[in-house]
């Protein structure tokens, strides 16, 4: 089954990825940054609590407490758990209740004592041990929460939420290889989620291994095909590691799918004209310089784009944009230099030419180079 992103995400995400050629590649932290949190993923529903062979099971109490949680009231599914707890000593289903909502209330201490009673009563239950240690992630006591996420992996192999919440238990501190093995275990038990997929990138990422993030991106992608924050860091990673032609593909996808992101736009046609594909990188250039005229680097592909057309005075336009819009960059105004020189304008291009040198030095013919 296809995990669909979250719309929310989607649009959180997009609209604040920025990315150059050649920097680091905020878009995957950005993505990286926007998992949910592991009990959004490991945690059962509660309803499944309270078992068939539970002592509390048939007791009206139990559909009243679920009820006023599924009402947000809290403070009351709390109350009505406690007095289905004092009412079923014996019910770990109750206790668990009792548990949940106490963590929702952040009384953590009665949580606690909830929760260890239920595993008294049923020493194998996921769900309590997995309360434990989501009372110990809630307090950012990420190490103390490993031990129970251990519990319930060891009772349940195939948990794979568990195994991506000690994966986010690993990482926070500082346990990176461990983290990289707990979410490809996450991974490889529920390839189907998307989530599995993004926590593996974020684990391989704190490691530095540029591949593997990107892998675990492109198998999230596969999941989920219509995600265009997922195709966007897809593409973006491969201009940063200078695979131009393999950008091109997921970022067209995702220009279709977010047709007013000026960002998505303009990294596309600046793909298509460094390949070759002037024609239709300028007008991918046009349509985020129309989107986002503030933009810099647009204005700066652009005038490359014309410039390799021959069409200089559209060239000394988009190039003089770029320069008003990035000052302290050197680039544009070697760029500028060299457009101002082939229409005669030698006064211009010397001006230009020391401003790129009094911004970058000896790195401007490089930049120049790779531009």
């Amino acid at each position: 089954m296809k995990t669909k992103f979250p719309q929310v995400l989607i649009t959180a995400l997009v609209a604040s990825l920025i990315s150059t050629l050649h920097a680091q590649d905020p878009s995957i932290d950005r993505l990286l940054s926007k998992l949910p949190p592991p009990e959004k993923i490991a945690k059962p529903p509660l309803h499944q609590a309270v078992q068939t062979d539970d002592p509390a099971a048939k007791d009206p109490l139990v559909r009243q407490v679920l009820q006023a949680a599924l009402g947000r009231n809290l403070p009351l599914a709390l109350n009505l758990s406690r007095k289905l707890a004092e009412r079923y000593p014996r019910s770990a289903g109750a206790q668990i209740l009792r548990g949940y909502f106490a963590i929702d209330v952040q009384q953590y201490a009665e949580a606690t004592t909830a929760l260890h009673s239920a595993i008294a009563i049923q020493p194998r239950l996921t769900l309590a041990h997995f309360g434990l240690a989501l009372i110990e992630g809630k307090q950012n006591h990420f190490a103390a929460a490993m031990p129970h996420l251990r519990r319930v992996v060891e009772i349940d192999p195939k948990a794979a939420g568990a195994y991506y919440a000690l994966s986010d238990c690993a990482l926070r501190t500082g346990r990176k290889q461990e983290s990289v093995e707990y979410a490809q275990k996450a991974a490889a038990l529920a390839p189907q989620n998307v989530y599995m997929w993004i926590q593996l990138a974020r684990a391989e990422r704190s490691l530095g291994h540029t591949d593997a993030t990107l892998n675990a991106i492109a198998r999230g992608a596969d999941v989920s095909p219509d995600s265009a924050p997922m195709l966007a860091a897809i593409g973006f990673s491969y201009i940063n590691l200078d695979r131009i032609p393999q950008a091109i593909p997921p970022l067209r996808r995702a220009a279709q799918l977010l047709p007013q992101d000026y960002l998505v736009q303009s990294q596309l046609g600046f793909c298509l004209q460094a390949t070759g594909q002037v024609d239709s990188g300028i007008s991918y250039l046009r349509k985020g310089a129309s989107l986002n005229p503030s933009y810099g680097t647009v204005w700066e592909h652009l005038g490359l784009a014309y410039q390799k057309k021959g069409n200089h005075r559209e060239a000394i336009t988009a190039f003089e944009k770029a320069t008003q819009l990035m000052p302290n960059a050197p680039r544009p105004w070697q760029h500028l230099a060299d457009e101002y020189r082939i229409a005669g304008r030698a006064a211009d291009a010397a001006r230009a030419t020391t401003r790129a040198q009094q911004l970058g030095g000896s790195t401007v013919k490089v930049a120049k180079k790779k531009s």
